[in-house]
């Protein structure tokens, strides 16, 4: 496998294009759950209103529906893929600047209807970003290129979110709005610095239906697909299991006051998991993505038993901040790992349906565990409930080792 020397990547345009493209991808979720929620709470709209508000966040579970359209349409600008990041950038800018206009109280359902229809064009970002990404980036930057889009769309979400609400309450929502909009720009530069990915248009689908039927075909085709797919739906369940109540646990079972949650559950687990992801992501520069999932599955595994030990000693701010910082740095691991590994999957002519669809696979997992997490931390104690995150992130692990032959196999397939 060909390898590109560290420092040679500094110079490297098409990885600074995918930081500027994560940061604008991430940028208008905040806008779409928390700083919508509280800009309807803030107006105080009832609790049902809420609520019903909640569901415009749902065209990024259901993207893959329209995915097959821009593997299958070229827009007659910047190429297949810059041209639908394009158009989705600049009509993002606009509804971002439509919802600064409009008060809630008068007009909840504009901006609520607002909200869904900026969610679908943020969601088909998502699908060309994502497809961008996979389609430049050679095998061995897989690594490195899923942990820099990862982190950046974190700090893009950390922008509307946190330092949205910060801004909310010192500037008002339509400043905070139309600030969000200006950042818009950042990814808006990135689409027109990107260069297009080489023979895109050769590669297009010649129809609608095989942009549908053919990605299905080509990826089930290959040896042992289906246990791929449960590899990628897996990979992260344990670690979300911990995930799903740790702010609960921290509150209730340890006894942290808010400040110490906040300043390090948040702070320092948002750091360490960006760095976990860099340094997961130079890693994988030298060692193939078989080897980082195995490795670092172990890792964001063991990492749960310290919630174990947390558990049983009780508040201990030192050994509560090393938990967090070591559980947050090996599930940014784990997380360039599977983003990594769901690119490699990638059929480099169907990206945005194969990407689209895999990643709301790998989201399932995570939206069902709420109920049974929840069963679980209140029939049984706190070092059960993390003793059991533990157990149930094995399989996959052992699932992994089994198909060490066919995950070298893809591995060596994108190389060539």
């Amino acid at each position: 496998m060909q390898k590109t020397p560290w420092g040679s990547l500094l110079t490297e345009r098409r990885l600074y294009v995918i930081v500027l493209l994560g940061f604008a991808s991430g940028l208008p979720l905040a806008l779409t759950a928390s700083l919508l929620e509280a800009r309807f709470a803030t107006a105080d709209m009832s609790l049902t209103t809420i609520g019903w508000v909640g569901l415009v966040g749902l065209p990024y579970v259901f993207k893959f529906l329209w995915a097959p359209l821009l593997d299958r349409y070229t827009l007659p600008w910047l190429g297949r893929r810059r041209g639908w990041i394009l158009l989705t950038q600049i009509i993002l800018c606009i509804l971002i600047v439509s919802l600064g206009w409009w008060e809630v109280k008068a007009h909840p359902l504009l901006i609520a209807g607002l909200t869904l229809i900026l969610a679908f064009f943020s969601a088909t970002q998502d699908i060309a970003i994502d497809a961008y990404r996979t389609n430049i980036l050679t095998v061995h930057e897989l690594g490195l290129g899923a942990s820099l889009a990862s982190g950046s769309y974190r700090v893009g979400m950390l922008v509307s979110g946190a330092f949205g609400f910060i801004l909310a309450d010192h500037l008002g929502w339509r400043d905070t709005y139309f600030f969000i909009a200006g950042c818009m720009l950042i990814g808006i530069i990135g689409t027109l610095w990107a260069k297009n990915p080489p023979h895109e248009i050769e590669n297009a689908p010649q129809s609608l239906k095989d942009s549908i039927v053919l990605p299905f075909r080509t990826f089930f085709n290959r040896e042992g697909a289906l246990a791929l797919l449960l590899v990628l739906i897996f990979y992260k369940f344990g670690d979300a299991f911990a995930l799903k109540l740790s702010t609960t646990f921290l509150l209730r079972g340890v006894g942290a006051s808010m400040s110490e949650v906040g300043t390090i559950n948040k702070l320092f687990g948002f750091a360490s998991v960006l760095l976990g992801m860099f340094v997961a992501g130079f890693f994988m520069l030298r060692i193939r993505i078989f080897t980082a999932l195995w490795v670092f599955g172990i890792l964001q595994a063991v990492t749960n038993l310290l919630f174990v030990v947390l558990a049983i000693v009780g508040y201990n701010l030192p050994l509560m901040t090393g938990t967090i910082v070591a559980e947050n740095f090996t599930s940014g691991m784990g997380s360039a790992a599977l983003g990594a590994f769901l690119m490699s999957l990638c059929d480099r002519r169907y990206t945005a349906f194969q990407f689209a669809l895999f990643s709301s696979l790998i989201a399932i997992p995570r939206e069902v565990l709420s109920p049974i997490t929840g069963y679980v931390a209140h029939y049984y104690d706190w070092p059960i409930f993390f003793t059991v995150s533990f157990v149930i992130s094995l399989p996959v692990l052992f699932l992994i080792w089994y198909l060490k032959d066919t995950i070298l196999a893809v591995d060596a397939k994108n190389s060539n």
